[in-house]
């Protein structure tokens, strides 16, 4: 292989995307125009699929391979990315590459093995035979590392694809799931707090593209509070792709929910009227379903009963991935995914607006009806709809 074509690239394996059946073009044609999108801030690449693996390849020097690789990491579809050496498909070439790329990795172990894959059937060598020469060159320029079989510290993998033979240490763990776009459009409602990012990375992740609806009351909540909520959708971005925020004003909802309906249900029917919003959105962008950050028990308004009076009023299909996980398994997910420091940031949202002292935890639906139909209801969804403002967070971070 020329000198000049030895430059490091990245290999991305594929997930689940590989059981897919006669529309699985579909899948990897999705996956290789997102890694595009992901990799173009950083330079211009070569990316395409073979053998079931995604080629990321460097088209000129000036390419910053290291952000690309960060960026890779936060690609839906992958469930591992590697930095590799390519080289030309022979054990002296292969041990020559290894000896000089993965050095300083050496000289940090105390142990080694090869592991090959030979994809290329055409190679003359079975992988272990392959292993095995390598692992000898290796052994003999790297003495005072032995070679360990079952428990190394260092495992150098050895692939051998059409193209050429690639070298590379452990691929770090990808972000797994499904390309995003391959799995429809939903509206997901997005607070300030630590739920609703999880649960829409969560459905993005399914390969779900997303767009957000956020409830603002001012003067209840704060313009703080709203730039919290644009920050985690920035956050989103390098995940979910860009994304809108729907900012939906929603104090004169609550101002006469408070005023004419009584308290034990003021949370049900703030709910309710969230969901009509959102689905109003939701029909407006071809979405299909509506996200939402609930988990069962979690708090009065998630109880089953509760669930079920407060999603009667849409008909489109309520995704909640939450609805099993406790506290602090969403904890947990919010600290990998990078939204938890913002999340916990003292700024309240509407749902903390009038909250009432005794909720109730089993309503019946003919009574939370009722008792909404003090309420003008079209008139009061249409207003809300009148005020709304749309933010577009671009994937640089910027917002229009």
């Amino acid at each position: 292989m020329a000198e000049e074509k030895r430059q490091e690239i990245l290999l991305l394996k594929l997930g689940e995307v590989v059981l897919k059946g006669l529309n699985r073009n579909v899948f990897e044609d999705k996956l290789v125009a997102n890694v595009g999108r992901h990799v173009r801030p950083f330079g211009r690449f070569q990316v395409y699929t073979k053998q079931s693996t995604i080629y990321v390849e460097p088209r000129s020097p000036e390419c910053d391979l290291d952000g690309a690789y960060r960026a890779c990491l936060q690609v839906f579809g992958a469930v591992a990315v590697a930095r590799a050496l390519p080289c030309e498909k022979t054990v002296e070439a292969i041990s020559q590459t290894a000896r000089t790329y993965l050095a300083g990795a050496f000289a940090r172990a105390g142990s080694f093995k090869v592991e090959s894959r030979r994809a290329d059937k055409q190679f003359p060598m079975t992988s272990i035979q392959l292993s095995q020469a390598v692992g000898g060159d290796l052994a003999e320029a790297f003495p005072n590392v032995r070679v360990d079989v079952h428990h190394p510290d260092l495992t150098v993998y050895v692939e051998i694809r059409e193209r050429a033979a690639y070298v590379h240490m452990p691929p770090a763990e990808g972000a797994g799931g499904l390309p995003v776009g391959c799995g429809g459009r939903a509206v997901s409602l997005l607070s300030g707090g630590i739920d609703s990012p999880v649960s829409s990375w969560m459905m993005a992740r399914r390969g779900v593209w997303l767009e957000m609806v956020h409830f603002a009351s001012p003067p209840y909540t704060s313009q703080q509070a709203l730039d919290k909520v644009l920050e985690l959708a920035k956050l989103l971005v390098p995940w979910c792709g860009q994304l809108v925020v729907h900012v939906i004003p929603f104090t004169q909802i609550q101002e006469e929910i408070r005023r004419s309906c009584p308290e034990e249900y003021f949370t049900l029917i703030m709910r309710r009227f969230m969901m009509r919003l959102a689905d109003a959105v939701a029909r407006k962008a071809g979405a299909g379903a509506l996200v939402t950050g609930e988990s069962l028990g979690q708090v009065a308004s998630q109880t089953m009963l509760s669930l079920a009076v407060t999603g009667e009023v849409t008909a489109l299909p309520v995704l909640r991935p939450l609805i099993g996980m406790d506290k602090a398994e969403i904890v947990r997910l919010s600290r990998r995914i990078g939204t938890y420091e913002t999340s916990i940031l003292p700024y309240e949202d509407c749902c903390t607006v009038f909250t009432p002292r005794h909720p109730n935890t089993r309503p019946v639906p003919e009574a939370v009806r009722a008792a909404e139909s003090a309420l003008d209801v079209q008139a009061l969804t249409d207003a809300a709809l009148a005020g709304r403002r749309r933010y577009r967070i671009k994937s640089d971070g910027s917002i229009s």
